[in-house]
Order: C-alpha cells, then sequence, then structure tokens
C-alpha cells in the first residue's frame, strides 16, 4: 500500500510528529507498504486565490509545492492527516494544502482514498476535539475517502505530556495495515 504521510505541525520535534513516527515504525512492520513522509508545514504551499483558473483553463496559478504534493495524493491509497490542533481545527499549514484540494477535487473524490487523522491537543478536556472532529468527518465524506483510523490525543501539549496510549494506539494503527 503507498502510503502519503502529511505532517502539518511547525514543530518537527513536537507531540504530532512523535505519535506518527510510532505510526510509521508499525506500518513499516508490513514490509509491503511504501511510506512516503511530506513536511507540510515546511513546505512552500501558497493559499488558494480562489481564481477558478484550475477549474477553466487548467492548472493552479500558483507555482509552490502544493502541486507536487497533490501528484502524489492521487498517487497514493492511503492519505495520513497529522495535525496538531489550533484552536478547534487544523493548523493553517495544512488547512492551506487541504483549501488546494479544489484544484483535484474530481480526481480525489475519484480514487476513492483511504484516510487516517492524527491529531494532537494540549488541552485535556471533552470539547477540544469537537470541532475537528467534524471537520474530518465532513472532509471525508465530501472527498469520499473511507477513514480507516483516527487518533485524538487529548492532553498532548508537549512530547513528555503524551498518554503512552496514544503512541500504542499509533503503532498498532500502522501495524493494523
Amino acid at each position: 500500500m503507498k502510503i502519503l504521510i502529511l505532517k502539518g505541525s511547525p514543530h518537527k520535534n513536537g507531540t504530532t510528529n512523535t505519535i506518527v513516527n510510532e505510526f510509521i515504525k508499525g506500518a513499516k512492520a508490513n514490509k509491503n507498504n511504501i511510506i512516503e513522509e511530506i513536511d507540510v508545514a515546511h513546505a512552500s504551499i501558497h493559499p488558494c486565490k480562489g481564481c477558478d483558473n484550475c477549474m477553466m483553463n487548467g492548472p493552479c496559478i500558483q507555482k509552490d509545492d502544493g502541486e507536487m504534493i497533490l501528484k502524489k495524493i492521487l498517487e497514493s491509497n492511503l492519505v495520513v492527516f497529522v495535525t496538531p490542533v489550533y484552536y478547534f481545527g487544523f493548523s493553517a499549514q495544512l488547512k492551506t494544502l487541504i483549501d488546494r484540494f479544489y484544484s483535484k477535487n474530481m480526481k480525489i473524490t475519484s480514487k476513492h482514498l483511504k484516510v487516517i487523522y492524527i491529531a494532537a491537543s494540549w488541552n485535556n478536556d471533552s470539547k477540544v476535539m469537537m470541532a475537528i472532529s467534524e471537520h474530518m468527518d465532513i472532509l471525508s465524506s465530501y472527498l469520499e475517502m473511507e477513514e480507516v483510523g483516527r487518533i485524538l490525543a487529548k492532553g498532548a501539549g508537549s512530547p513528555s505530556m503524551i498518554n503512552e496510549k496514544y503512541l500504542f494506539e499509533a503503532y498498532k494503527l500502522g501495524k493494523s495495515l
């Protein structure tokens, strides 16, 4: 299986990347998995301008890493969205890429990709994951992606705060592929 991991955290050694590294260890247990990671948070991705050039005349007018990442999404079987929770949603870096899906909506939906979400928040209360969880549901439905897993790590503001259960869940999820 071709697995594309989209890392949306600006903290290279932060919580979400610590959790996804356990997922990767598990996924590597299956030698048939081909895993590619993209550090979306440090890529050059400009926001969608809503100009509709991609729908009317062809490619996106933005000349950045977005087109390359979208191409890799279309070459994958499974996409893993990895993000810290910022103000109850995806990081701005990952959301900027998601907004650029507009130019490839039809191609993405026709692929019926599998998707996994990994999100971590500092806060540990029951409300912290509600909005991002709903956004994940809507995104999966809209893009006709089959969700095969989700890890919502609450109370994980730094790697030292991560509850071991989230690391175990991530490893187990990766290994299940």
